[in-house]
């Protein structure tokens, strides 16, 4: 009986720390690849198949939205994950046109989880968390832009920016943030970058890169700069094309790489590479520099003495595949392998996950990849987990997640960063600041509710959707000082027909305040004269109504730029005009805080707005009059 008791027993703390070592939760710590990750990375690297290895090199894309974990969709998601060996995942979020279907930290951490026992290796999560989790989820804090944070003037801003990201993206399993941008935004055109650049002075952009990869490492998260080697002077989105930078290696080396010589210095984990075309770099048309051995080895790692892992940017983008057509034979794997041979360590996102797989897999078989060069880049992989700690423990403590993410002292700090940005570029001393009025029983439809004749603030609100979700902060701002406020939420399809009355509205109004949301997004095309131009403008209908405003009413409105900073290049008759640099819910606060007067604008200018205003330009105050302009 004694020894039955014994057995029974033994086998029950068997059990016991079976499930423990299974449910063992990663406690994040600062990015540090220590002996005995080293240890772990080449004693795993020896133990890998040739699939394992060529696995490793690919990260796909996923979604962290709810799943049943019985459904066809994830097992066929899981099946995928096993059968290819895959080393990393990209979380996202489903879209509804231009708009994200953003989701709940507590699915994110459900996700990863489920993936990760899913996994043979631990794998690394990455996110393009360029805004926090705000970017993808909901119920948690709302930073804005990195122009932005350009506008504060404070790389400490984004150095702390950097630590709440790891945090929270530590909490819900995901250990890798593709982030900090490094483009230097001179192109006033450009309509993928913009706001999403911290500005136009080099040395202030490779200042606010490094202080986020501090930031972000001493709370554990890794990071990747991007889009070496630049993307800031660019007329085209690679999401559509082959963009071109036409600087020359001067230039280059005084503007578009200096962000990312502070980036590696300060300790980048990871480059990703743009789909570019730079002669200067590399003069085959027929690459970009995904694909260049001259920008990725030559100048990437030899020059520039980054021995870290370079990943591609996502290998389905028309900046890419354009150049792999599909009567070439399989497009996928012709692309991946010159990818890995230029250099790169990881393929993000191919657009055909079999073919890249089996392309690379072949041309090692027939000795155009060598072992040494596969084992090279799985080594860097398997190092970066272990820097994360993935070699020890690999799931997140779900029970933590409503502690760690969503903080209400950095739901403040987001909103300290997005009232330090607004700048005031012109003023002329007779709008602002707003009054404020008692509360009315008057109430207004939200889309096209005509302005009675007297109503002293008219606000429109021009945005890619007029049912979407800009502007609805901003709306609830100003109607919660202002209830007699009339507000009109305008698209490019319902402009025109409801020019009318809101010609009519601002007419009558006393003051009038124009608040466009327009951000670098994707994919965006707009219609211009007549035709569809990949920009980051007005398009032509709401342009034309911003006009017709101003012709009638100039001295009277506000534009408010929530997003691209230079559209006021193509309004010149606007006599007063601020800049948020962000347009989320943050930012809506902070510029109905300066309307009102509640706050003084306090941003320095980021960019320079030719025959405007010069970069570094402090805000003007709202006691500013026309008298002191130039």
């Amino acid at each position: 009986m004694f020894r039955l008791k014994t057995c029974l027993a033994l086998i029950l703390l068997i059990v016991s720390s079976r499930t423990w070592a299974a449910d063992k939760f990663i406690k994040p710590g600062p990015v540090e690849l220590t002996k005995d990750g080293r240890h772990w990375a080449e004693q795993t690297l020896k133990k890998l198949s040739l699939e394992e290895k060529v696995g490793q090199l690919f990260s796909v894309r996923y979604f962290m939205d709810f799943e049943n974990f019985d459904s066809d969709a994830y097992r066929q998601f899981r099946d995928q994950l096993q059968k290819y060996h895959v080393g990393s995942v990209i979380l996202t979020v489903h879209v509804d046109g231009y708009s994200l279907l953003r989701s709940m930290p507590l699915e994110a951490a459900a996700m990863t989880n489920q993936l990760q026992r899913d996994s043979k290796l631990p794998l690394l999560f990455a996110a393009d968390f360029e805004r926090g989790l705000s970017m993808r989820m909901n119920s948690v804090p709302v930073f804005p832009d990195a122009m932005a944070f350009g506008a504060t003037g404070d790389p400490k801003n984004e150095e702390r920016f950097g630590q709440i990201a790891a945090d929270e993206s530590r909490a819900i399993g995901i250990q890798w943030d593709f982030w900090p941008i490094a483009d230097v935004n001179i192109n006033p055109q450009n309509p993928i970058i913009n706001t999403r650049s911290f500005g136009e002075d080099p040395g202030a952009v490779g200042d606010f890169a490094a202080a986020f990869i501090r930031g972000a490492h001493s709370h554990g998260m890794l990071t990747s700069v991007k889009h070496f080697p630049g993307h800031g002077d660019t007329g085209t989105d690679s999401h559509l094309a082959v963009a071109r930078v036409d600087g020359d290696l001067n230039r280059l080396q005084t503007v578009e790489l200096p962000p990312f010589r502070k980036a590696i210095a300060a300790g980048a984990d990871s480059v990703m590479v743009a789909h570019l075309a730079i002669p200067a770099l590399e003069p085959d048309p027929n690459k970009v520099a995904t694909v260049s051995p001259n920008v990725i080895q030559g100048l990437l790692r030899k020059q520039l003495g980054f021995n870290g892992v370079i990943v591609t940017d996502a290998m389905e983008m028309r900046g890419l595949t354009s150049l792999y057509p599909p009567q070439s034979g399989n497009p996928a794997g012709r692309a991946a392998v010159d990818a890995f041979k230029a250099g790169n360590d990881v393929l993000l996102m191919p657009s055909d996950l079999d073919g890249a797989y089996q392309g690379v897999l072949d041309a090692v078989h027939r000795g155009d990849i060598t072992v040494e060069r596969l084992n090279d880049s799985v080594r860097r992989i398997l190092e970066m987990k272990a820097s994360v700690g993935l070699n020890k423990a690999r799931l997140v403590d779900l029970q933590q997640v409503s502690h760690i993410v969503g903080r209400q002292e950095n739901v403040e700090f987001a909103q300290q960063v997005a009232d330090q940005a607004v700048t005031m570029v012109r003023n002329n001393g007779t709008v602002l600041p707003l009054a404020k009025s008692a509360p009315q029983k008057r109430e207004n439809g939200p889309y096209a509710a005509p302005a009675s004749t007297g109503t002293q603030v008219v606000t429109v609100i021009i945005s890619d959707n007029a049912r979407g979700s800009w502007g609805r902060a901003l709306e609830f701002a100003i109607r919660s000082r202002r209830p007699d406020a009339t507000v009109f939420y305008v698209d490019a399809s319902t402009a025109t027909p409801l020019a009318g009355v809101i010609l009519q509205a601002v007419k009558d109004a006393g003051k009038v305040v124009v608040a466009t949301f327009v951000s670098p997004t994707s994919g965006k095309q707009v219609l211009v004269n007549g035709k569809m131009t990949n920009s980051v403008g007005l398009q032509q209908s709401t342009g034309d109504l911003l006009n017709q405003i101003l012709e009638g009413a100039a001295v009277k409105t506000v534009l408010v730029a929530m997003g691209n900073p230079y559209l006021i290049l193509n309004f010149p008759a606007v006599q007063n005009y601020v800049c948020s640099f962000s347009g989320t819910s943050s930012s809506e606060l902070s510029v109905a805080r300066v309307l009102f007067g509640e706050i003084q604008p306090k941003g320095v200018l980021p960019i320079s707005l030719p025959g405007i205003a010069d970069r570094g330009m402090r805000s003007l105050t709202l006691a500013h009059s026309a008298a002191g302009q130039h």
